[in-house]
């Protein structure tokens, strides 16, 4: 009898060992995807959450690695930072160092971190479309392994909502035509959601439609397997300016930027909110069913007018309805400029609201508003906009804001951090910097932190090496207390002008860093670089970046040499500066035509491959080319144009050289004293998106 008793005993606790590995199955299957050589050699046990915190443990022995942790995502956080601090080994989104190690590195004794905060936020919505609107299933599934490697467990997951608005609008009366003047293309659609405009880029065929809604499906279920709630779209009023014919009440929401027309709010009627609403949920149960725990969705984003709308019940009936369908879920607020407003959040119950400060790097909200009047928050930065090229990040004020907020009187509402780029395909350590605060007790130094990251982004250290990132801390990557809406931009990427201040509307040119000292910093790197036989991926990549930069930043002293040359009527120094410039302009183009990340076919690569399979490749393309270009509407006057400008290798030589040589000839014909009219760049523009 004994023995029969130890033997089940034993069994017992083999079966829950058992149980509690296979819960970090998802783990397993992202470390054989991403780093093969590591899986044979990996061990996973959970070890369950002390109180709300999550956790991990690292140990090596007899050439394994042990990790526990508190649950998958923490498991995969631990995984990366093994992989990071003692393999030296890296993944992002501007390339990878994942070389095999033949023999694992041993950790003395154990490693042992926790995350204080609870939320670990990403995404923008505008990251949706400037980066991802071209993504394929095999695209989210290396974007959910990263979000769970660096440890985001909240995360903007808006993909095929198309398909649920197509129902709900079916639902309620719509015919085809109606919904395919709602539903915007492929790259416009962050925009559509946030209330800002409605059929821009369509219409949408069915099939892509019906993709994309599969690929939802598929992105929401590896979240959940590894640890990660996905934000989706909530019903918060926003209807197409179409819904007032069908005898529904609702608020005219005018214009938008570049001139787009806004959808309309729904007025907060019970009956109508109640029989939208409910045919909404309805499909967002169908496609990504009753799992869901957050929802976004911003009324009066950017502008809209709220007048005559009582707009704590729009607030009271867009969480109620939310709560009905999905009890205790949590409703998610962008806090972007005066948003969300006191009369929003007063309806609100604050316990089930989250408000993400986007804007970290520049503003304090979260501070002059008293913490949102209340209410839980994340901290978080936005960085870059409209995913243009650049070279930029405050990092030391991200770890200062974070470590006052935490230790300041509103630290009880301050629930997490977060990343909210506009687009996400560039600045690595940004976005790693801003995934270990989250783990860190103590005030993090970027400059004692950025040893770490050298090491581990390129798979090798040398004192130039070290020197040259100290440099870039004090430049491109510095914390000066100036306002500044993501890099600063290029001249080259400017639609031609005399005394240009701004490539988009609103962007800067102004450099708030030494252009010399960035100099160094790059000779510096570029020198590190000499003794090393095989360079990784990520430092090759990061060279043609910075080269980039100093290009750029010459090209600044050419366009002064130009603008000179016009004030004096100098036609030769004229010439001679416009020479160069050009010269400079081609010499850029080759630079970054050697590199896919710098490169405009990736980007038309991928938006191709997305429509093949659904007959709707020219729509995709012209998608991605009225993005980075004139952006929209059809009208010269759009002030949206440029906003999404790449310094890319083919676009530079096909449509910016082309805009600059009609300058050219415009200034000289002035210089001569005769009558020239002035280029027409939207025509040069829309004519290069269409063709």
């Amino acid at each position: 009898m004994k023995i029969l008793q130890k033997t089940l005993a034993l069994l017992l606790v083999l079966f829950f060992f058992h149980v509690r590995a296979q819960e970090f199955s998802a783990v397993k299957e992202l470390v054989k995807r991403r780093i093969p050589w590591l899986d044979s050699k990996i061990v996973f046990t959970n070890i369950g959450k002390a109180v709300e915190e999550d956790r991990f443990e690292l140990a090596t022995q007899n050439g394994k690695l042990y990790v526990s942790a508190s649950g998958p995502n923490a498991a995969a956080m631990g995984v990366n930072w093994y992989l990071k601090h003692y393999c030296h080994r890296s993944i992002s989104h501007f390339g990878d160092n994942i070389a095999p190690i033949k023999e694992l590195p041993v950790i003395k004794g154990k490693v042992r971190k926790t995350c204080s905060f609870a939320n670990r936020y990403a995404l923008n919505y505008c990251t949706v479309s400037y980066t991802m609107a071209f993504y394929s299933w095999e695209d989210w599934e290396r974007e959910i392994d990263w979000m769970a490697l660096n440890g985001y467990n909240i995360v903007l997951m808006p993909v095929g909502m198309e398909k649920v608005w197509q129902n709900t609008l079916q639902k309620a009366g719509f015919g085809k035509d109606e919904i395919n003047r709602f539903i915007p293309g492929p790259a416009f659609t962050a925009w559509w959601l946030m209330g800002n405009l409605e059929g821009w880029g369509g219409a949408v065929p069915q099939a892509l439609i019906d993709q994309q809604a599969e690929t939802g499906r598929k992105v929401v279920a590896r979240m959940r397997q590894l640890g990660i709630a996905p934000v989706i779209q909530g019903f918060y009023g926003m209807v197409p300016t179409s819904l007032k014919e069908k005898g529904y009440p609702v608020a005219v929401q005018g214009k938008w930027a570049g001139g787009f027309t806004r959808p309309d709010m729904l007025l907060p009627v019970d009956s109508c909110w109640q029989k939208l609403a409910g045919i909404y949920y309805g499909e967002i149960r169908k496609l990504y069913g009753n799992d869901i725990h957050y929802f976004g969705g911003d009324p009066f984003h950017e502008g809209g007018t709220n007048k005559g709308v009582d707009v704590k019940h729009v607030a009271e009936l867009m969480q109620r309805q939310a709560q009905k369908y999905f009890p205790n879920s949590t409703w998610v607020l962008q806090g972007w400029g005066d948003n969300p407003g006191d009369d929003l959040l007063n309806g609100l119950d604050k316990k089930h609201t989250l408000v993400i400060e986007l804007f970290g790097e520049n503003t304090n909200n979260w501070e002059k508003r008293k913490a949102y009047n209340g209410t839980p928050f994340v901290w978080a930065n936005v960085s870059n906009f409209g995913e243009k090229n650049g070279l930029y990040g405050k990092l030391q004020r991200f770890a200062d804001e974070v470590y006052r907020a935490k230790n300041g009187p509103y630290r009880n509402y301050l629930k997490g951090v977060g990343i909210i780029p506009e687009g996400i395909r560039n600045n690595p350590v940004v976005y790693d910097f801003m995934s270990e605060l989250a783990w860190s007790d103590s005030k993090v130094e970027a400059s004692d932190w950025i040893k770490d990251y050298v090491g581990y982004r390129y798979g090798f250290q040398n004192e130039k090496l070290i020197d040259a990132w100290s440099l870039l801390l004090q430049t491109v990557y510095s914390s000066p207390n100036v306002y500044q809406e993501g890099p600063s931009e290029s001249i080259f990427c400017a639609r031609p002008g005399i005394n240009l201040k701004t490539v988009s509307s609103w962007g800067t040119r102004k450099r708030n860093y030494d252009t010399a000292l960035f100099k160094k910093a790059v000779e510096l790197y570029v020198e590190a670089g000499l003794g090393v036989k095989h360079p990784p991926e990520t430092y090759q990549i990061d060279k043609v970046g910075l080269l980039r930069q100093v290009n750029a930043n010459e090209a600044d002293s050419l366009y002064s040499q130009m603008m000179q040359a016009i004030v004096q009527k100098n036609k030769q120094n004229f010439e001679t500066a416009y020479n160069k410039f050009e010269k400079l302009l081609l010499q850029q183009d080759a630079l970054l035509s050697t590199n896919s990340y710098f490169s405009l076919a990736t980007w038309l690569d991928a938006a191709r491959r997305f429509g093949a399979a659904t007959n709707s490749a020219d729509l995709c393309v012209r998608n991605a080319k009225t993005q980075i270009t004139y952006w929209g509407p059809d009208s010269p006057g759009t002030d949206l144009r440029d906003y999404a400008h790449k310094e890319w290798g083919g676009l530079l030589r096909t449509l910016y050289l082309q805009r600059w040589r009609a300058f050219r000839a415009s200034i000289i014909d002035q210089l001569d004293g005769k009558q020239s009219p002035s280029p027409d760049f939207f025509s040069m523009e829309k004519q290069w998106a269409d063709q």
